[in-house]
């Protein structure tokens, strides 16, 4: 989210200068800044038309306003959460979705979840697709290790489900000496030293700069991501603008990417062994996948989710 709100904020000026901006930037989720004086200074500054760019909102948001929702993965997957979240977003965000004038939305798939929890009208959902930094499009020397590695990239929240991944490595046939690379911390108790071996390790990097993680992305045999859910997983297309293919499940690929990767079922450890097996054994596949991906990519740019974004604001101005 603060990918989002930071890349399409500085863009709006640039590529949408028919308008006035202002940005606010104060108060927690719930507080007496975001709850109250928000919506007062909203009223004082005579804004026309509010944007808010995440799931945090005033719980009697009033005015023209678009309202983005990347996924509804806090409802789809409660168990995994707070006690307090699905109160939140059935009430709170239920009724922002319902007030707002268009509701964006990332991926395509999270059109159905806005529907069925908040009986949003499809017809005022504008689906814009997220982008790759730039950062990751450039040439970068790869990282060196000592054995070809998969990579994760992202949190280790239960929804991501870390353990079929981890599973699917371990049970790969003996000849295949290949490290499994995490991002983050080691919060697993103790489950990545089980399933490791001498000649196949699982390695914990931390937190990560920018070219670090690119250089990681273009070493990478794969990108292999388990999440029981995604919106749209700023990984994938930054994996593949840097030239790492993707192995997913079907319900966290992004659809741009979804013909240029290779996916299994949620929690199937067999299929996700299979697909990575079948990348490691096939480098004309691979070679296939970064090719197919990088063309899938190419049109994915912030400047374009920006000017999309823009083109919502003239639809609610002009009606």
């Amino acid at each position: 989210m603060a990918t989002y709100v930071r890349e399409v904020v500085k863009r709006l000026p640039v590529l949408a200068p028919e308008y006035e901006y202002r940005v606010y930037t104060q108060g927690q989720n719930l507080g007496l800044a975001e709850q109250v004086l928000l919506p007062l200074e909203l009223v004082r500054d005579r804004i026309e038309l509010t944007h808010y760019m995440t799931h945090y909102v005033p719980a009697f948001a009033g005015g023209r306003f678009v309202f983005t929702i990347h996924d509804l993965i806090h409802l789809r997957f409660k168990q995994f959460f707070r006690a307090y979240i699905g109160p939140y977003y059935m009430t709170v965000v239920r009724r922002a979705c319902r007030q707002a004038r268009r509701i964006i939305t990332s991926d395509r798939r999270t059109i159905a979840d806005l529907v069925h929890y908040f009986d949003v009208d499809p017809a005022k959902i504008r689906v814009i697709p997220l982008a790759p930094r730039a950062r990751f499009f450039e040439p970068v020397a790869p990282f060196r290790a000592e054995r070809p590695y998969l990579l994760n990239v992202g949190n280790h929240r239960d929804h991501k489900d870390i353990p079929t991944l981890v599973r699917a490595w371990a049970a790969l046939p003996e000849r295949y000496e290949v490290d499994l690379y995490l991002t983050g911390h080691d919060d697993l108790d103790g489950l990545l030293q089980r399933c490791s071996t001498p000649r196949r390790r699982a390695v914990v990097l931390g937190d990560v700069s920018d070219d670090e993680l690119a250089a990681y992305y273009a070493g990478a045999r794969a990108l292999v991501h388990p999440a029981l859910l995604e919106g749209f997983g700023l990984p994938f297309v930054e994996a593949i603008a840097a030239g790492c293919p993707v192995i997913a499940t079907t319900e966290s690929i992004p659809e741009p990417i979804a013909d240029a990767s290779l996916l299994f079922e949620p929690k199937n450890v067999e299929q996700a062994r299979a697909q990575i097996e079948r990348l490691l054994d096939d480098e004309a596949l691979r070679t296939q996948l970064v090719e197919r991906g990088r063309t899938a990519v190419r049109d994915l740019t912030w400047e374009r989710t920006t000017r999309a974004t823009a083109d919502v604001y003239a639809e609610i101005l002009q009606e």
